[in-house]
């Protein structure tokens, strides 16, 4: 099965977008933990959607990570214009990706859902 050209450059902009933010960002305030979900790239390469998930439970601290991080998107398409094998590198637009957490809620609620209909029986 061959490959497209395109689905390799989202899973190396993928690799290479967390290991710009998590290593060469020096910013002190992106202090949570957080994983670059997915990225859409454009047909014409001009633009990416890069979706961030940030863990944290205390919601300000996650808020003011991914603010961080969407601030540094121009010097994060600058470095990956650095590493880059490519004529042009897309702009990069940030997404809060809450899918995990949403994940985890529905999760919760099947188990509560499961063990409620365990103790009726």
């Amino acid at each position: 099965m061959k490959v497209k050209r395109s689905d390799r450059l989202k899973g190396e902009l993928q690799k290479e977008i967390y290991e710009i933010i998590s290593k060469k960002l020096k910013n002190p305030n992106i202090t949570e933990m957080f994983s670059v979900t997915r990225v859409d790239v454009a047909g014409d390469l001009s633009h990416a959607k890069v979706y961030i998930s940030v863990y944290s439970a205390d919601p300000a601290r996650k808020k003011r990570t991914f603010d961080e991080i969407s601030a540094s998107a121009k010097t994060v398409r600058y470095e990956l214009a650095r590493v880059m094998q490519s004529r042009t590198v897309p702009e990069l637009h940030f997404i809060a990706d809450d899918s995990m957490e949403y994940g985890a809620k529905i999760d919760s609620l099947l188990k509560s859902v499961k063990s409620g209909e365990e103790e009726e029986v």
